[in-house]
């Protein structure tokens, strides 16, 4: 009965191991680089960012109201005030 205790409480440790250590798989920014200007329809002006991520992917991110918000993507949602902390967003 103790082997099989045993063998369980391995199993649920490395099952809880896994679980909470995926999120270290996420993928990181590693560059940021300036690619664009662009005119939202309502006036405002952004800039558009490429974000390289640990992945090997590219993704786009924007700023907004002199650099003071930044957004995923090129439309003004999923926002914050820290370039980086949008950087990881985008690249998650």
């Amino acid at each position: 009965m103790r082997i099989a205790q045993r063998k369980l409480l391995v199993c649920l440790l490395t099952c809880s191991a896994l679980l909470f250590s995926s999120a270290g798989f996420a993928a990181t920014p590693k560059d940021i680089k300036y690619a664009s200007k662009g005119e939202a329809t309502f006036g405002g002006k952004y800039y558009i960012y490429n974000v390289r991520c640990s992945d090997g992917k590219t993704r786009k991110i924007s700023s907004w109201e002199k650099r003071k918000k930044w957004c995923v993507g090129t439309k003004k949602k999923n926002c914050s005030n820290d370039q980086l902390k949008t950087a990881k967003r985008a690249c998650n």
